[in-house]
């Protein structure tokens, strides 16, 4: 069985020696190994894929025996086994075309169960799709209780995590709080700058020369979690406001699907206020 063993703890010395230790006990046989040690926060991140015969059972009771001294954050999965991603959107659809389209593909090693949106814009094209789609509409109104219908959603489910394709309505603190670095979301880089309507607009009239796209985890800071990838693109007077949004939008789409595979292959640690990426 091929496994995946993410772990993070504090740094300390014997880390390294304890997890093939623990590997070779299962009978397992590593074929990656990554690493690294924030030296802000001294806490040590590991990755590590092995092959074992003893299956995850095994593997589970030798890794935790083997590394428990060190009191880690330790999860074990194998690499068959897709994570779950519910995801959201609202009427702009190049980032969820995107993500659909390399799920098919078999390039996104995810399941797509449910998409969610307060608007009924995209049903055609996630039906199309095969994927299951929910209308739920917010108001103030109803806020709590449509959020309340997400987390029962994503408890039926199994949802392991939860992708913001460009959806357009801002979580509650409480909802953000049920699932700490399991929210992943997109936005254009011009914040906080071009803040409102028609950011794109704003910044062309100031005739800026980089565009960009950020994806990060979702925290109870508007805009403010953990930074997973970001990209940009030059840009001269020439491009219209047109223009410089058609080259947002395949940013964004990009950028987003690199912070999915990265969350699905067990690529990101979040280490204080930022992320540790292992490519």
């Amino acid at each position: 069985m091929d496994l995946i063993a993410s772990l993070q703890c504090a740094d300390q010395p014997g880390i390294v020696h304890a997890m093939t230790s623990a590997v070779l006990a299962c009978g397992g046989n590593i074929i990656e190994n990554q690493q690294f040690t924030d030296p802000t926060t001294n806490q040590f991140v590991m990755r590590t894929r092995f092959e074992t015969s003893q299956g995850i059972d095994g593997a589970h009771k030798s890794l935790n025996e083997g590394l428990s001294k060190f009191n880690p954050a330790l999860h074990i999965r194998p690499t068959a086994q897709k994570p779950r991603a519910l995801v959201m959107v609202t009427k702009e659809s190049h980032c969820l075309r995107d993500l659909l389209y390399l799920v098919e593909l078999g390039e996104l090693n995810i399941e797509i169960p449910l998409v969610i949106s307060n608007r009924e814009d995209l049903r055609s094209l996630v039906e199309a799709h095969g994927v299951k789609f929910l209308y739920l509409p917010v108001t103030s109104d109803n806020k709590a209780a449509q959020e309340a219908e997400i987390l029962k959603k994503i408890g039926e489910l199994k949802i392991d995590f939860v992708v913001l394709a460009r959806y357009m309505q801002i979580l509650s603190a409480d909802f953000c709080n049920t699932m700490p670095g399991k929210i992943i979301n997109i936005h254009h880089s011009f914040l906080p700058g071009f803040k409102g309507a028609k950011p794109y607009h704003q910044a062309h009239e100031r005739g800026v020369k980089i565009i960009g796209a950020s994806a990060h985890f979702v925290t109870s800071d508007l805009d403010e979690g953990p930074i997973i990838e970001q990209d940009v693109a030059h840009v001269t007077h020439n491009a219209s406001a047109d223009e410089l949004i058609a080259i947002g939008r395949d940013i964004e789409r990009r950028v987003l699907a690199k912070a999915v595979k990265f969350f699905a292959d067990d690529k990101i640690f979040i280490v204080g206020k930022r992320t540790v990426v292992f490519s």
